[in-house]
């Protein structure tokens, strides 16, 4: 879904139609009933190609061996080899790797640590549910980036429980003073982290204030159960709210973005 930091939120999910393709209002169904229906059809996201199983989020099995975009080191950023001359893409790493990005906190089920490109802030907030985030560095590419994560991250959480995130939000943290005790506990890592590279490349960020997001929920699942179109290729009821990027249904939750390259109906 496309997303869009109004309060709340807004959403809009991409459907094609004969007339070509249309952004549907998700934030207008809430409260009513919807469904969606697969019709068992797995096209590829980078090829188009059609393929019985997904894999990484959309990707036919040749592309998820092959392409860059679906390496280890997008997962685990610390692990960037393009410097060793052995990525399999490097035009694609230089427009998406070798960029700034930012090290952040945010609570979306509690804090957490995080990176992400300059250019997805704040979507990539979104996307997680968090409903606070803070940038806490900026740094010249991916590799410094999952670097300073791994070393904050002996420290506090690098994952979101997405189950939790789903009941509520969160309670309010101190964003600030938590990025202090943080970096007084990492201080010595990142010192080492930043010996390695030019002095421009990591600073961190003294001018931020906190984001704050606000999702359009009706009502929080006491119990979260989530759909699977692999399992059952109808899902249906009345829609309470979005979050992230799961449709929080009376009947259960459904993370859209797991499901990128499926062909999927929509009734509302």
């Amino acid at each position: 879904m496309q997303v869009r930091h109004d309060s709340p939120v807004s959403y809009h999910l991409p459907m094609s139609n004969a007339q070509g393709e249309e952004l549907i209002d998700m934030n207008a169904l809430i409260g009513k009933p919807v469904k969606l229906h697969s019709y068992g059809e797995i096209h590829c996201v980078a090829c188009g190609r059609k393929t019985s199983k997904s894999f990484g989020q959309g990707h036919c099995y040749p592309c998820f061996r092959d392409l860059a975009a679906c390496d280890m080191c997008i997962m685990k950023p610390e692990t960037c080899h393009f410097d060793a001359g052995t990525c399999r893409e490097p035009d694609w790493a230089m427009t998406h790797c070798m960029q700034p990005h930012t090290v952040y906190l945010a609570n979306s089920s509690g804090v957490k640590v995080g990176i992400t490109r300059g250019t997805q802030i704040p979507t990539r907030w979104i996307d997680q549910g968090a409903s606070f985030a803070l940038p806490v560095f900026r740094v010249s590419t991916r590799l410094q980036s999952g670097l300073i994560e791994v070393a904050i991250a002996k420290h506090v959480s690098d994952k979101t429980s997405w189950q939790r995130m789903l009941k509520g939000a969160p309670d309010e943290v101190d964003l600030f003073q938590k990025r202090d005790e943080l970096m007084q506990l990492a201080a010595q890592d990142i010192e080492d982290i930043t010996a390695r590279f030019d002095a421009a490349d990591i600073s961190p960020v003294t001018d931020s204030e906190v984001y704050r997001f606000e999702y359009p929920v009706e009502q929080y699942p006491q119990k979260v159960k989530s759909f699977n179109f692999d399992k059952t290729p109808d899902v249906e009821g009345v829609l309470m709210g979005i979050k992230g990027q799961y449709l929080i249904l009376d009947t259960g939750v459904l993370n859209i973005r797991k499901f990128s390259g499926y062909r999927i109906g929509l009734e509302a």
